[in-house]
């Protein structure tokens, strides 16, 4: 086993074993309701951090090019509440448009 594959391995066990301990630490308890309502932002505070390092990260530095304009329009798409598809199909042609004139 090549010294990748091993780290593979092990970040997998990790991951698991990270995952398996919340629900054997906290078993058939509730937590209290401001630590529910503090967990119950962690995934969409994750995801926008997610969406932002992607559409304008760069190489170490802050990158405005094509993929700002699309996911304005997906964002524009998504508050008009369209279906996922055509956020999706509005953002990623918005994307190409401005490519294809740039």
């Amino acid at each position: 086993m090549s010294t990748v594959w091993a780290a593979v391995a092990l970040i997998g066990a990790a991951t698991i074993l990270l995952k398996a301990t919340g629900p054997l630490l906290v078993g058939l308890r509730t937590l209290p309701p401001r630590l529910m309502a503090l967990v119950v932002l962690f995934a969409p505070a994750l995801l926008a951090a997610l969406v932002v390092t992607q559409a304008v990260g760069g190489n170490h530095k802050i990158v405005l090019d094509a993929r700002l304009p699309g996911l304005a329009a997906g964002g524009a798409a998504a508050l008009l509440r369209a279906p996922l598809l055509a956020v999706i199909v509005i953002a990623a042609g918005t994307t190409a448009l401005v490519r294809g004139l740039t």
